[in-house]
């Protein structure tokens, strides 16, 4: 098959489905008349129609919307109804699935009740988390109501029979009229200012849409809303809903049910007071007898017997103890000497001692060598010498002298030419044993110096 071709499922689910997304079909609200319709249905369920002029629609309600109708529809009445339009997808078709539906003449205000609600709720006044808790044992309780009627006897009745020493305090209330929504807050507000009530009970027998209005003002609610004493509300029948029921503490069904929801009953209380002291009771002699059965086993047992089983334990420890520390001392001990043989031969091998004994034979050895040196130099410088004595005995002018030489010195300086000498000079003469002084008479000059 092309993938461009759908299904007649796929369609219609398609339209379902934009249908169901649509903001502005999801609550609808419309008028017409009721055509076709046929109340004999096994399930409750009812299927008729809506139209006018110019357009029919075909509507849904189920049976638990259409229990709650406080009228009886009949075919071609006019009518109110809220709901929300979707399809069918077995058929196709698109209906209208009705949630509320009234005669017509009252939509105006039921319009009003929807949008107030909405608003309202917006505003957080029915959140169930800011919601009162009730006390359970209350001592005065306030009644907005009317001080006629069978209202506030059903309550009176109902609190003096279960929990009598309970006070009641009567705001007479009017309930019913254009008065009757200023009567109920300023009733609220006079009950908040004693200060001293526990619960506060606003309540009203059943009636028409119209007749339960008051409860649906939003001086009521506000006031209900900024009590700070816990609210009961019990307003009409079960199956209606009042803004009241909505932003109140708590919501009872009936009166009576306020009632019994206010206040516990006496009897049954003191029967659980009388039950929990025998439990009490119970549970410390259970505790008691456990404490005595504890106590006997403990004196029963060795350690009171035999006391000295308590250290058993801990002296043997103590002893194992004891012998690992011995051990582990000595074995301690023995690896300190083991690590101190040890450096001892490093020591004894890395000691200057032997050190200085070879160096001391190095040094006597050297000494050895350096007299053997020293008298080696000196017998050689002794021969030098012995020679160069005799070289010098060789060439010694005495030697010469000895021959028969002399020299001539003239103040101190030895004459060695004929040139320095003159007639009348003083010169000493020096022979091989002793010398004299002599004047110079004549100066001769050689023939080889000419």
């Amino acid at each position: 098959m092309d993938e461009k071709y759908l299904t007649v499922s796929q369609i219609t689910r398609y339209v379902k489905r934009k249908f169901d997304h649509d903001p502005y079909l999801e609550r609808v609200f419309l008028t017409g008349e009721i055509s076709n319709f046929n109340r004999n249905r096994k399930n409750g369920h009812q299927y008729f129609n809506l139209k006018d002029d110019q357009a029919k629609l075909s509507v849904v309600m189920f049976y638990g919307d259409f229990k709650k109708l406080k009228f009886q529809p009949e075919e071609g009445m006019s009518v109110l109804v809220v709901g929300r339009i979707s399809v069918y997808e077995k058929t196709g078709s698109y209906q209208m699935y009705i949630e509320h539906m009234e005669p017509d003449g009252i939509g105006a205000l039921y319009q009003a009740y929807e949008e107030s609600k909405k608003r309202l709720a917006a505003e957080g006044l029915f959140d169930p988390s800011i919601k009162k808790v009730l006390p359970k044992f209350p001592k005065k309780i306030g009644v907005i109501t009317s001080q006629s009627g069978a209202v506030i006897r059903d309550i009176i009745t109902t609190v003096k029979r279960r929990f009598p020493s309970v006070e009641l305090f009567l705001f007479p209330t009017l309930v019913q009229g254009d008065k009757a929504a200023k009567s109920i807050a300023r009733n609220i507000q006079r009950a908040e200012e004693r200060n001293d009530l526990d619960i506060l009970i606003v309540a009203r027998g059943g009636g028409s849409f119209e007749d339960l209005w008051p409860f649906n003002e939003e001086i009521v609610v506000r006031a209900i809303a900024q009590a700070s004493t816990p609210v009961i509300s019990s307003v009409g029948h079960e199956t209606d809903t009042t803004l009241s029921d909505l932003v109140a503490d708590v919501r009872a069904a009936t009166p009576t049910a306020a009632a019994e929801l206010a206040v516990p009953v006496l009897s049954e209380e003191l029967m659980k007071i009388e039950q929990q002291e025998h439990r009490i009771l119970r549970a410390y002699q259970n505790r008691i007898q456990s404490l005595k059965d504890r106590l006997a086993r403990v004196e029963r047992s060795y350690i009171f017997r035999q006391p000295q089983r308590l250290y058993e334990g801990y002296s043997q420890n103590l002893d194992q103890l004891q012998q690992q520390l011995i051990q582990v001392f000595k074995d301690k001990v023995a690896k300190s000497d083991q690590t101190r043989l040890l450096l001892d031969q490093r020591l004894r091998a890395l000691s200057p001692a032997n050190s200085i004994k070879h160096y001391d034979k190095e040094v006597q050895q050297l000494e050895k060598s350096l007299i053997r040196a020293q008298r080696q130099l000196l017998e050689q410088s002794d021969k030098q010498l012995n020679y160069y004595i005799q070289s010098l005995e060789h060439l010694s002018p005495l030697k010469i002298l000895g021959r028969g030489f002399a020299y001539v010195r003239k103040e101190d300086e030895v004459i060695k030419s004929i040139e320095q000498l003159n007639v009348e000079d003083q010169i000493s003469v020096q022979l091989s044993k002793g010398s004299f002084k002599a004047e110079i008479k004549e100066v001769n000059y050689s023939s080889e110096s000419e």
